[in-house]
């Protein structure tokens, strides 16, 4: 598998090269299909959060649409981790949603997977773990808090250009971004929708249409439509 590394406003070491070629290995045994990995480094020294100077950007490019991942931390090596657990999740959840397509059950959850395992010998306590991990609730707040005073509050405005698909690939599209939710117009009947998760392995959809009564349906991925029944 080929990939491609670029940095902006820095350099990539040499060591940065190997620590990313070894782990992306990982990939190739949860995404057959995979082409090409292109890997992106930024530095942004005049970030307001010294914890967030270094951003990760991942892309996993196949036969289809490509998988990204994103994280920021304060070095290149803690970006990347973060990112590319991010990128092995997407990876996993599709490769699990292919299994309960074609064998019509759903994968065995992490609790029952995990229950006659052992726990891990560590010297370091869940608690002391999770602090360190993630800042505590009163920071957070006092951070957000911060933020507010400082700047006025922003609202941000993406325009994508508009694709016409099904709903069963507006779920793959949402899943191999990592979004919880994915826009679309629905091919069959040129609505402007959107597909969102629910708990477990079930989507919603929500569609609109100028003059239309209400209505609700349920269907199964990749099967067809169940008829709708109004509300």
């Amino acid at each position: 598998m080929e990939m491609n590394i670029s940095a902006r406003n820095g350099a990539v070491s040499d060591r940065f090269r190997e620590y990313a070629t070894e782990k992306i290995e990982k990939v190739s045994q949860l995404a057959k299909k995979v082409q090409r990995l292109d890997l992106k480094v930024t530095n942004q020294p005049h970030a307001r959060n010294a914890d967030n100077q270094v951003s990760v950007e991942i892309a996993v490019v196949g036969s289809g649409p490509a998988i990204r991942a994103e994280a920021h931390a304060a070095d290149k090596f803690a970006a990347f981790d973060l990112a590319f657990g991010k990128l092995l999740e997407q990876l996993r959840r599709a490769r699990d949603r292919r299994k309960v397509h074609h064998g019509r059950h759903a994968p065995v959850a992490v609790h029952e997977a995990t229950a006659s395992l052992p726990p891990a010998a560590t010297n370091v306590t869940l608690a002391d773990a999770l602090l360190s991990a993630e800042p505590t609730a009163e920071s957070q707040h006092s951070e957000d808090f911060e933020a507010l005073t400082e700047s006025p509050v922003e609202i941000r405005r993406k325009v994508f250009p508009a694709d016409e698909m099904t709903a069963d690939d507006a779920v793959d599209r949402m899943e191999l971004v990592g979004h919880p939710f994915y826009l679309y117009i629905d091919k069959e009947t040129g609505c402007h929708s959107v597909v969102y998760r629910r708990r477990g392995w079930s989507y919603g959809i929500i569609s609109l249409e100028n003059g239309s009564e209400p209505v609700e349906g349920a269907r199964s991925y990749r099967d067809t439509v169940h008829a709708p029944e109004e509300s």
